[in-house]
């Protein structure tokens, strides 16, 4: 694991995606693990779907042992060459307009039902004053 191991790119590694050729990068470095996929205790499904891609997530988040992380070592073919493999990107939401609710058509309805029975109610005093005085 020395200096003078081979650089892969991703493209490279991702063509190690088979279960006779399965290939992974974790953490930097890249590991043939086809002699693994039997042995592997999450089955051979787990490791087949971390390829061709930065598995270092994946690995991690299982939790592996001391003993599983030490065994990696007699897989190890090579690194990634770190600019071929895409920066994780963070999720940013879409920008939306800010909400005014005295614009929205609710609040239009919820004023006429307020102000149309007070109209109402103040034209009939108004007529009723107006007949009574007459």
């Amino acid at each position: 694991m020395g200096s003078g191991s081979k650089v892969f790119t991703l493209a490279e590694v991702a063509e190690h995606n088979s279960p006779k050729d399965c290939w992974l990068i974790v953490e930097g470095k890249v590991y043939d693990v086809t002699k693994f996929l039997e042995d592997h205790p999450g089955g051979d499904e787990v490791l087949l779907s971390a390829t061709g891609k930065d598995a270092t997530d994946d690995f991690e988040d299982v939790g592996h042992s001391s003993t599983a992380k030490a065994m990696m070592d007699e897989f190890y073919v090579g690194e990634i060459d770190t600019s071929t493999v895409p920066t994780e990107t963070k999720y940013t939401p879409p920008k939306q307009p800010r909400y005014n609710q005295d614009k929205t058509p609710e609040f239009i309805i919820k004023l006429l039902q307020f102000l149309v029975p007070l109209l109402i109610l103040g034209l009939a005093v108004g007529i009723r004053f107006y007949t009574n005085s007459t």
